[in-house]
């Protein structure tokens, strides 16, 4: 995907759920997602062992989100990827981001053909401070 396609992603798309979002603050999964609501961004963590995460309700699963989500960033293995598309469909986000390091064509497929715009392997935070910050 072309930068300023992905810039216009940043400015546009507000709403973040964090599939994977974790309550560690060592972890990537935890600075990240911080790092952006730090930008103004509002997150919604999705993590089933958490309850609450950078002073947010965290939530099972994407299914469970009531509000309009932007972008799904994915903080999980590959592999994972495609049945966490298959749920991101049905909340109907603009975006589905796959963070650095983490590709999975089937899922990536799978998003564009239900008209999901695809991000893979690229981290937010990186492309943020890079095309907008």
């Amino acid at each position: 995907m072309e930068s300023t396609e992905i810039k216009k992603i940043l400015e546009n798309c507000k709403t973040i759920a964090v599939v994977g979002c974790s309550s560690n603050p060592e972890k990537v999964a935890h600075r990240i997602p911080k790092y952006m609501q730090e930008h103004g961004y509002k997150i919604i963590p999705v993590n089933p062992n958490s309850e609450n995460i950078l002073n947010e309700k965290s939530y099972k699963s994407l299914s469970e989100i009531k509000e309009n989500v932007s972008i799904v960033d994915i903080f999980r293995p590959s592999d994972e990827c495609l049945n966490v598309v298959k749920e991101a469909i049905k909340i109907k986000p603009k975006v589905v981001w796959m963070q650095l390091g983490i590709i999975n064509e089937e899922a990536k497929k799978l998003a564009e053909k239900n008209g999901i715009k695809v991000v893979m392997d690229k981290c937010i935070m990186a492309e943020h401070k890079r095309l907008i910050h």
